[in-house]
């Protein structure tokens, strides 16, 4: 198959990242790729919590979670299987959701087709597709991760912690405020789109403290949202730097490693 190995990986690491959420200590998951016609076949099995009928059908809706005591009590299934989907059809491909009912575990598939024949690239690919410089670019370097998005919180501190970075997560910006008067990470790495108080919201209080208190801490913004002026006001808002969900990978690390200074020292050792 032909595809981006970055947004590929992506689609495995937020299905894992699920399996794992709703499969209890002692479960287990079960990992499978074969070819099939055509393409290629993912399976991801877990004997976890399981998925109600009538939640199925919204399994992959993005903020249009069914209402159910299950999607209740783990705060939604939302944004991370909506990227999956997302990126799986970028591929020109289809994922789907298959569970007896609650307590009887779930079967995620995704299928991508195969090429016919070799394509000629007509342009250079974009520099997010190569590689990080180093694999631990981030060795020791300590990120405040605010995401209000269980599923995509954890892929994004999965992604930072195998890059090296020690990485807390916190779910609101009251709670990374509190975070902050405890202690001082590295990098703050926030969401935009957050209830109750979004992530420019909490950036400008940031900015307003002293530097012993966080005021001058480097910052990583991320959004749904990629059009010019919310980039424009995270940057007014005193974020240094921006990315867009679905998350490129290489993008994120790059973003978090040049705040830091990280990605000077790696450059300078290549």
């Amino acid at each position: 198959t032909l595809g981006d190995a970055s947004r590929l990986q992506q689609i495995v690491w937020n299905l894992l990242a699920n399996a794992l959420k709703f499969t209890p200590a002692g479960g287990h998951i079960d990992v499978a790729l074969r070819p099939v016609d055509a393409g290629l076949e993912l399976t991801v099995r877990d004997d976890g919590q399981g998925i109600a009928a009538e939640t199925l059908p919204h399994i992959f809706d993005r903020f249009k979670q069914a209402e159910s005591s299950f999607t209740r009590s783990h705060g939604g299934l939302g944004l991370g299987l909506a990227i999956v989907r997302h990126l799986v059809e970028l591929h020109g491909g289809q994922v789907s959701a298959e569970s007896a009912g609650l307590g009887l575990g779930a079967t995620f598939r995704v299928f991508v087709p195969c090429m016919k024949s070799p394509v000629a690239a007509t342009s250079p690919r974009r520099a997010s597709w190569l590689p990080v410089a180093s694999a631990n670019v981030l060795e020791g370097l300590d990120v405040l991760l605010v995401d209000d998005d269980d599923d995509g919180r954890e892929v994004t501190a999965l992604l930072l912690r195998q890059h090296g970075a020690r990485v807390e997560t916190v779910a609101s910006a009251s709670q990374a405020l509190a975070t902050l008067d405890r202690r001082l990470p590295d990098v703050l790495l926030s969401d935009l789109g957050m209830p109750d108080e979004d992530g420019l919201s909490l950036l400008r209080k940031v900015r307003s403290r002293a530097s012993a208190g966080g005021g001058s801490l480097p910052a990583v913004a991320m959004t749904a949202y990629a059009r010019t002026e919310d980039r424009a006001q995270s940057l007014l808002a005193g974020f240094d730097a921006y990315v867009t969900k679905p998350v490129e990978p290489a993008d994120l690390i790059h973003a978090v490693a040049k705040v830091s200074g990280r990605a000077a020292r790696s450059s300078a050792r290549d």
